[in-house]
């Protein structure tokens, strides 16, 4: 399965950075194919690809704030949390967007 994300926190310091890092290597552990972008306060890294969009069966948007380029994910499942639910618990987050995908099949 293929999953792409945004992680932003209220300051874009600290849980953006740890979200991220977390649901990658859950993705990861998952056996997933998994991008996450951040969205800072220096602005955005890793950014999605429009491909990447494109071929993504989900999205996660791990979020304290209103992202930026939201409207590229129109059409796109997508589930929505705050940064903490991603850092805490980031294998619970990658196992319910496998159940969200395999419903909707």
């Amino acid at each position: 399965m293929k999953i792409v994300g945004v992680a932003a926190c209220t300051v874009g310091i600290a849980h953006t950075y740890i979200a991220q890092e977390k649901l990658q290597n859950a993705g990861k552990k998952a056996g997933h194919d998994i991008a996450i972008e951040t969205q800072g306060t220096i602005g955005t890294e890793s950014e999605l690809t429009e491909q990447q969009i494109a071929e993504a069966d989900i999205v996660i948007i791990a979020a304290d704030v209103k992202i930026s380029g939201r409207e590229r994910f129109d059409g796109k499942r997508i589930i929505e949390v705050p940064t903490e639910i991603a850092v805490k618990s980031p294998n619970k987050l990658v196992e319910k967007a496998v159940e969200v995908v395999n419903q909707q099949k």
